[in-house]
């Protein structure tokens, strides 16, 4: 009888609760706007944040809802900017076309090596013991942290080092997040124009010891641009891509290879 009793009470207790769940439902449901689904739809779905949202999801409902510009979704470019416009009906914008640059030419027998690391698998981790096994701690590891963060089959390790392809790439930044020696820059505005591959800031004789490539701050790149588009800041020539001419001077002058033509 006890038993019967106890069975018949969560029973009641369970029809109630269902039936309290199924008014509230009914009464406090929001209806969702239809364009949410239609942007998000047209969105590349790699929920990447590059956007500046958690995900696709939450991009599309800034848009619709807050009115966020359509024209903020890395991966997708100006395609997807066009379509998200045509379903809000506004005017799409430029779209700024940028590309991940791993900043780092140190591959074995170029930089050299502090001590043998045979650790976890990952940049984190070896960065963590000391900055690293190579013996420029501003270098790319090359355990493929970046490799594995991009969604987009856009960058590898070659020889020890990352290195990108410019035609997979969409510039989502997801490889820069994870780098611990934050190697890989996003970038817009290069084409054609040279690149600055190293981030060592350490003075230009110890950087000499540890890397064939490496930039010494020689400031000869800074006094053959025309335009004055270079300038070598902690002793690392540093590139401004709306002065930039792609002259191709500094290219010319440096002396350790840092600066490279594309």
């Amino acid at each position: 009888m006890t038993i019967g009793l106890a069975i018949a009470i969560v029973t009641v207790v369970g029809l109630l609760g269902a039936v309290i769940l199924v008014l509230a439902a009914k009464f406090m449901h929001v209806e969702e706007d239809p364009r949410i689904g239609e942007v998000n739809g047209c969105l590349p779905g790699a929920n990447c944040g590059a956007c500046g949202y958690a995900g696709c999801a939450d991009y599309a409902k800034a848009i619709v809802e807050a009115g966020a510009p359509v024209n903020k979704c890395v991966p997708g470019g100006a395609k997807t900017a066009d379509a998200v416009a045509a379903v809000m009906g506004v005017d799409a914008g430029a779209t700024a076309v940028v590309k991940a640059v791993a900043a780092c030419q140190g591959k074995p027998g170029v930089c050299g090596q502090r001590f043998d690391y045979s650790g976890i698998q990952s940049c984190a981790a070896a960065a963590a013991l000391h900055g690293g096994p190579k013996a420029c701690v501003f270098s790319c590891i090359g355990l493929g942290d970046c490799v594995k963060a991009c969604k987009f089959d856009a960058i590898h390790i070659v020889e020890g080092i990352a290195q990108v392809d410019a035609e997979k790439c969409t510039g989502c930044g997801a490889c820069a997040a994870v780098c611990p020696h934050d190697v890989i820059d996003i970038l817009g505005g290069t084409e054609a124009k040279p690149l600055v591959l190293c981030h060592n800031t350490e003075k230009g004789a110890l950087t000499n010891k540890e890397c064939q490539t490496g930039c010494i701050g020689c400031m000869k790149c800074q006094k053959a641009c025309p335009t004055e588009a270079i300038k070598v800041e902690n002793f690392l020539a540093r590139i401004d891509y709306e002065k930039c001419i792609g002259c191709g001077q500094c290219v010319e002058v440096c002396p350790k290879g840092v600066i490279v033509k594309q």
